[in-house]
């Protein structure tokens, strides 16, 4: 049983956590892609999440899609979109029903990849559509963690610049965290009791 709300106060008490195995960056379609296609393909749930770079003003050109990251249990790998595209072979994942693909809101990040080559999204599992049938209200990944998972991953990342150069360390770090507690969220629900609806 998860309780339906989390406050700041006690979310600050909760101990940090971030993605725990091997995180690779891929900026180029080689011998990294094509080890990640492999692994993800050998997968059968994976977290699933995009960064694009925030507009600051109202007549700043909309950035495209930037970072996918797709993380298994124990390896996170985050493609650099903007330099690679969407291959095909990320295509065919993210059009698998083989691989259920598990994130937030994942509507606007599909739309996002899109728009770098057209796909049927299949087996996709959206987080903040399934939480309420286990009485969770607070949609946000930093507060469905919190309550899911029993701990708090840091969110300062969010607003960077993921066109930059080189990713920093701590832009990996809360990139691959963000694709991989979507994954971990989903497993621990899958083996929750939902709520009775009530009436």
């Amino acid at each position: 049983m998860y309780i339906s709300n989390i406050s700041t106060e006690e979310l600050q008490e909760l101990e940090y956590a971030s993605f725990p195995g091997k995180i690779c960056v891929v900026d180029s379609v080689g011998t990294e892609f094509k080890k990640a296609v492999n692994y993800i393909r050998s997968q059968k749930i994976i977290g699933f999440d995009t960064e694009t770079r925030p507009c600051f003003s109202p007549d700043q050109p909309r950035c495209g899609v930037a970072l996918l990251q797709l993380s298994g249990p124990e390896k996170a790998y985050l493609f650099r979109i903007k330099h690679i595209g969407m291959d095909r072979r990320l295509c065919n994942i993210l059009s698998s029903d083989k691989i259920i693909k598990v994130g937030a809101a994942v509507n606007d990040d599909i739309k996002g990849l899109q728009k770098y080559r057209n796909f049927t999204p299949r087996s996709f599992v959206d987080l903040q559509r399934i939480v309420g049938d286990y009485g969770i209200r607070d949609k946000s990944v930093k507060k469905m963690t919190a309550i899911i998972l029993g701990f708090r991953i840091s969110k300062t990342q969010q607003l960077s610049n993921w066109e930059a150069e080189a990713l920093s360390e701590s832009q990996v770090k809360y990139a691959a965290t963000d694709a991989w507690v979507c994954r971990e969220m989903y497993l621990k629900l899958m083996g929750s009791e939902k709520v009775a609806d009530t009436i």
